[in-house]
C-alpha cells in the first residue's frame, strides 16, 4: 500500500499536535477531546511559521480539538482550509483512557508489556494498532493522491496514528511500529514519493531534542 503512481515526488508532513495538560501528566489521552494549553498553541504556531515555508498545498486534520487547534495555526499562515477527518483521530484505548502511565501499567501490565513487545493488543479493550491504521491511512492516501505532482500535503494527527500510518504506508511489519519512536509535541516526521514507493525523509523533526510526552495521544 503506497499509494504512488509511477513516482510524482510528493510529499506527506505528518504532524503531531502541540503539547496538552494531559501529555505533561502523562496521562493517555487516546480519543478523548482534550485542548491544548498556552505553550501547546505557541508551539503551534512556531511550527506554523516553519512548515509554511514548506508551501504546503492541502492540509488535514484529526477533528479533535488538540489537533484541529494545531491545524488552525498553519491555515492562519498559509490562508489554506482544513479539512478534518474522524479517521486520523488517536487511537481508541478503552478504559487505558485517562489513565497515567504508571496506573496503566500498575492495572495493565501484562497487556502493556504484550504491547510492547510488538503482539496484537487491544489496549483497554480498544483498538488494534492495524484498525488504526486501516482507517487512518486511506485519508492520508486519498489527500495525497489529490496533489499535484511535487506537491505536499501536511497531515495533523497524533503520536501513536502517526507512527502506525507511515508505519503502513512504509510496508513495514505492524510488530515493527514500535521501533519508529515517538514524536514530540509539535514535531513532525516527512514522507516522499519515490520510483518504490514512500520512503523515510525525516522523524520527529522541527526542534532540538526534547522529551516525548504522551506519545499516544
Amino acid at each position: 500500500m503506497n499509494g504512488t503512481h509511477g513516482g510524482r515526488g510528493r510529499r506527506i508532513v505528518l504532524w503531531r499536535h502541540g503539547q496538552t495538560a494531559w501529555n505533561i501528566e502523562r496521562r493517555f489521552q487516546g480519543s478523548l477531546d482534550i485542548e491544548l494549553t498556552d505553550t501547546g498553541v505557541a508551539q503551534a504556531r512556531r511550527a506554523a511559521r516553519l512548515l509554511a515555508a514548506l508551501k504546503p498545498d492541502a492540509v488535514i486534520a484529526s477533528d479533535l480539538k488538540r489537533a484541529a487547534a494545531t491545524a488552525a495555526e498553519l491555515s492562519a499562515v498559509t490562508g489554506l482550509s482544513v479539512t478534518h477527518d474522524a479517521g486520523l483521530r488517536e487511537t481508541y484505548a478503552g478504559a487505558w483512557q485517562g489513565l497515567t502511565h504508571e496506573e496503566i501499567i500498575e492495572s495493565f501490565g501484562e497487556q502493556y508489556a504484550a504491547w510492547k513487545r510488538g503482539e496484537p493488543v487491544r489496549r483497554g479493550g480498544g483498538e488494534l494498532e492495524t484498525e488504526v491504521a486501516d482507517r487512518a491511512a486511506p485519508v492520508v492516501l486519498e489527500s495525497a493522491d489529490k496533489l499535484p505532482d511535487e506537491g505536499t500535503l501536511v497531515v495533523v494527527s497524533h503520536g501513536g496514528t502517526i507512527r502506525t500510518t507511515i508505519g503502513r504506508l512504509l510496508g513495514l511489519e505492524p510488530r515493527t511500529w514500535e521501533a519508529l519512536g515517538g514524536l514530540s509535541n509539535c514535531c513532525w516526521s516527512v514522507l516522499g514519493e519515490g520510483a518504490r514507493g514512500w520512503r523515510l525523509l525525516e522523524h520527529n523533526a522541527g526542534s532540538l531534542p526534547e522529551p516525548v510526552l504522551g506519545d499516544d495521544d
